[in-house]
């Protein structure tokens, strides 16, 4: 997986900090210290989300505070996964082609086409979630003590919307040279189809989801800087 290097973070945030001293506010609020929590109530709770009604005080740079009211949807962890097969076909040429899937989703209330994706699991890593969900959802089953089955690009950790919830998901894209088809394994309520497709094909379909079109455009980039069709 792809880190990058102290000097890298260091000046990053070198950028963060001289960006933050530029900032202006007519509200005086000071940004530097984190709101506190007045009060927090508990609306509403299902199997995946919970509801809360937060009460905060911002501080301004005067010392006093602001209270300001906001909803927010805790949400667990997720992972999307983009998974690239690189691995040689019965000819001995090298496979390029993604996995697609399509479920129904009831945010936009139709059958969509997607990535692979799911839940962090309590004590799991993302990266963990990633290898699970890939074979749970597509029957992709890669040795990970292989170091030559497998690479890995990490997009990053991005949010859903920020105003109202928490829910973030950490985005891979997992490049198979080594694999096996396995069986899938899917949830009680989980209805997936799946389809491998080309680079082209893989642009042209309509992918909503934020978080897996960044993955689909990360991607271009990579294809791009070594040289292949984009």
């Amino acid at each position: 997986m792809k880190n990058s290097s102290y000097d890298d973070r260091q000046k990053n945030q070198d950028i963060i900090d001289a960006v933050s001293r530029r900032m202006t506010t007519k509200s005086d609020i000071n940004a530097s210290v984190l709101p506190r929590v007045v009060s927090c109530d508990q609306k509403y709770q299902c199997a995946i989300f919970t509801i809360l009604d937060k009460h905060l005080a911002l501080q301004r740079t005067d010392g006093e505070e602001i209270i300001i009211d906001r909803n927010i949807v805790v949400h667990p962890h997720g992972a999307i996964i983009l998974l690239h097969d690189i691995s040689d076909d019965e000819n001995g040429c090298t496979r390029d082609r993604y996995l697609v899937e399509r479920e129904y989703r009831v945010g936009p209330g139709a059958y969509v086409f997607g990535l692979a994706a799911g839940l962090v699991e309590p004590n799991e890593q993302p990266l963990d979630a990633a290898f699970r969900e890939a074979q749970e959802e597509t029957g992709v089953v890669i040795d990970r003590s292989d170091q030559d089955a497998y690479s890995i690009d990490y997009c990053g950790d991005y949010y859903a919307s920020e105003g109202m919830t928490d829910e973030c998901a950490s985005v891979f894209i997992i490049h198979a040279k080594k694999w096996v088809q396995g069986d899938v394994h899917f949830d009680p309520d989980e209805y997936i189809e799946t389809a491998w497709v080309s680079w082209d094909e893989l642009t042209a379909l309509p992918i909503q989801n934020a978080s897996s079109q960044l993955a689909v455009r990360y991607e271009e980039i990579r294809r791009l800087r070594n040289g292949l069709p984009a």
